[in-house]
């Protein structure tokens, strides 16, 4: 089968609607094929999703089952909208509208809005920051510039789950949700901001769709015009839906079923923002009749990388959890992740800095590495690394590529040259396309070779540098395409968001990463505190952190590094602990799962606190710390399980079920009670441990020697997945 996620740059058009269904595999054929009533797709990271998308609209538009421009599309990101549109238009579907939601409604409200209410939309708002600022002075409240962002995102959060200011203090209080300050004065500076905006006639990007909704439920004629247009809708990372954008949903819908939704419960990581899995999980009981699709088979990444993914998601709870996608790579196997261990956070930034320079000189191009971290005040450290290393790298979250300045400059130049034509003196020499390109660009800062060092000279040359190889692919896609060609090109794509790739070592938030792939990753800062964040109090909130590592790690498709600093800054107290998520999946953190080793990038798993002596019990020196959170450890249980009673679980329970059904089946033989084999607690240690080794058996408390000998070989058996053998002689008193 054609891999999902690699398709040659400038495909041709498929001849036929036919034509658009070779290479998918089974299941996205399936999906493709669906164009009638409610449809769902599961689909894991790297299946090839946005692929079955925009080939069952292309199919459905090819065969005349679907109209073009009566099918809309919405997603969550400018890019993602840009890349479904780019994609549908060399599918030969051009005609299709992919927009995100606000796109889409901002696009309505100002077509029905002098009709409506009469005269101009209100103007929009770019940034909210600054007038919530000045609501919290107005109201007497001092924020930082840290306390301002979290107020106007709890502001954001509120419209999203349509709380009005009144309402606020009493959703969050029910919601369990930490509010960054006291919820009275957030609900104050809510509904100071809220008249600002009227006083000034301005709408933010929230009463975009809040507006919307309104005229919706209001006007039945608009709504009918609207449902008249759009016969058939597709919803991409379905899992990040929020109330305010199910009820828009809703309303484009009526009364009809021709809806077809695509996500994955475990990619949701945007709660903070509002939205939520429950609209996807409840799909089929919203509509019993929907043809349900599962995408499986990931081409992205290495089997390697996969298996610790699944690994991941395996110790997950909830009711995500229930809903997990086992992935089965689809790719040959790569190197194993590595995990290496460093004394300080500079320490960690150096090392990587390092692998990257490695990885560049062995063929890896700068642009296909990344560096994730968990918040973006870590971004710091790591620019450093890199540019005393004489890496390039970007910050993603910059400004969009085609709206750049020297990308804009670059434009013009292309443009003024394919005009001229042969009039052209900078042409004279240029036998080709790209030689052209180059010749005309060699005027605005392109050089053959990039500049020293980093900063704005050298983004520059890279924003350069893309638009040069951009037109070394066209020209190899396109022979005989013209210059005039090429900016034709450069046209649509600016029209869809649709950039060339800059060649860059991307720094990015794991936020920021969703929906994008690089061939080598490094995941850093992986510490408790840091991973899961320290304010992720609830069950729920923690598990939301473990997607957001499985979203980190689903990114790689080769290589995979992960790394964590024992202290902050050099010569720091080495008090840091690595994030409780690898427990069980990287070495010497107990039971490892097949292909967990370390290799790969050269890293090393280093000297980890919680390995076990082996050969016997581990001997604890001073107080018993709780393995998870740090606090010190009194309860005889507690210390059992080396964790505080009510601190999170990664216990196998289908392993402690195998565990108590033979403990049953041994004490019946020996006529003892069942506890005289293990107690309760020891049998949760183990099925939490899932020891691999008989060292790392009785490094667990209530497993002596005795029981070691007359049971080690059953429960390792067991923690295997294996049949325990035949068991022997008595059971000695648990001391």
């Amino acid at each position: 089968m054609t891999a999902a996620t690699h398709s040659p740059l400038f495909p041709q058009v498929p001849e036929s609607a036919d034509a658009v269904l070779d290479g998918l595999d089974p299941e996205q054929r399936e999906v493709a094929l669906a164009l009638h009533g409610p449809v769902c797709v599961l689909a894991g990271a790297g299946t090839g999703k946005t692929r079955a998308l925009t080939h069952r609209i292309a199919y459905g538009v090819r065969a005349g089952i679907l109209q073009s421009g009566s099918v809309l599309a919405v997603t969550f990101t400018n890019r993602a909208a840009g890349e479904m549109r780019g994609r549908l238009r060399q599918l030969g579907a051009g005609g299709v509208q992919a927009r995100t939601f606000h796109s889409a409604a901002l696009r309505q409200l100002q077509y029905f809005w002098p009709k409506v209410v009469g005269g101009d939309l209100p103007r929009l708002l770019e940034r909210k920051v600054q007038l919530v600022a000045e609501a919290a002075a107005r109201c007497r409240v001092r924020l930082d510039r840290n306390e301002l962002r979290d107020v106007t995102g709890e502001i954001e959060w509120a419209k999203v789950t349509q709380t009005v200011p009144a309402d606020y203090p009493a959703v969050v209080a029910k919601s369990v949700r930490e509010a960054p300050r006291d919820p009275a004065e957030i609900s104050q500076i809510y509904a100071t901001y809220e008249q600002l905006k009227r006083d000034r006639s301005v709408i933010d990007f929230e009463d975009v769709l809040l507006l919307t909704v309104g005229i919706l439920q209001d006007r039945h004629d608009i709504a009918d015009q609207i449902r008249r247009q759009y016969q058939h809708f597709v919803v991409d990372e379905y899992q990040d839906v929020s109330p305010l954008q199910q009820r828009l949903l809703d309303l484009w819908l009526g009364d009809r079923d021709s809806l077809c939704v695509v996500g994955d419960a475990s990619q949701t990581i945007y709660s903070f923002t509002g939205a939520t899995p429950d609209h996807l999980l409840n799909f089929r009981t919203r509509h019993p009749d929907a043809t349900v699709v599962k995408l499986v088979r990931d081409y992205r990444s290495t089997p390697q990388v996969v298996h610790l993914a699944n690994g991941l998601l395996s110790q997950a709870r909830g009711r995500a959890a229930e809903h997990r996608l086992e992935l089965i790579s689809q790719r040959d196997p790569g190197p194993e992740p590595a995990y290496t261990e460093y004394a300080d956070e500079p320490a960690e930034a150096e090392g990587t800095a390092r692998r990257i320079r490695d990885l560049i000189a062995a063929g890896v191009p700068a642009g296909e590495i990344a560096v994730l971290y968990r918040i973006n005040a870590q971004s710091e450290v790591y620019e450093q690394a890199l540019a005393d290393a004489g890496v390039p790298y970007q910050l993603r979250g910059a400004e969009r590529f085609f709206e750049r300045q020297e990308v804009r400059e670059a434009g013009i130049a292309l443009r003024g040259a394919a005009r001229a034509g042969g009039n052209d003196s900078l042409l004279d020499d240029a036998e080709d396309l790209p030689s052209q390109v180059r010749a005309v660009l060699s005027t605005k800062g392109w050089t053959t070779d990039p500049p020293a060092g980093s900063g704005a000279v050298r983004d520059r040359w890279e924003s350069l540098a893309a638009l040069v190889r951009l037109a070394e692919d066209f020209a190899r896609a396109r022979p005989g395409a013209t210059l005039s060609d090429l900016v034709a090109e450069l046209d649509e794509r600016a029209a869809a968001q649709h950039a060339p790739t800059v060649q860059g070592v991307t720094l990015a938030s794991l936020h920021a990463a969703k929906g994008l792939e690089w061939d080598a990753v490094f995941l850093v800062g992986l510490t408790e505190g840091m991973m899961p964040i320290t304010y992720a109090k609830t069950d729920e909130q923690v598990e939301e952190e473990r997607r957001l590592l499985y979203v980190g790690v689903t990114r790689a498709r080769l290589h995979l590094a992960l790394s964590w600093a024992l202290s902050r800054s050099p010569g720091g107290r080495p008090s840091r602990r690595p994030t409780r998520f690898l427990k069980g999946l990287r070495p010497g953190s107990g039971a490892l799962g097949a292909g967990a080793g370390t290799g790969g990038l050269g890293g090393s798993s280093g000297g980890f606190a919680d390995r076990a002596p082996a050969g016997g019990r581990r001997k604890h020196r001073g107080p018993v710390r709780c393995r998870v959170c740090g606090a010190t450890l009194t309860e005889a249980g507690e210390m059992k399980l080396m964790r505080c009673e009510d601190c999170p679980s990664d216990m196998d329970e289908a392993l402690y079920e195998r565990l108590r059904d033979w403990r049953g089946d041994r004490a019946r033989e020996l006529g003892q009670p069942a506890y005289c084999v293990f107690t309760d607690k020891t049998l949760m240690a183990i099925a939490e441990r899932v020891p691999a080794t008989g060292g790392e058996l009785a490094g667990i408390a209530g497993v002596g020697a005795r029981k070691l000998d007359r049971f080690g070989a059953d429960v390792l058996a067991l923690c295997a997945g294996e049949e325990p053998g035949e068991g022997c002689g008595g059971v000695d008193e648990e001391s």
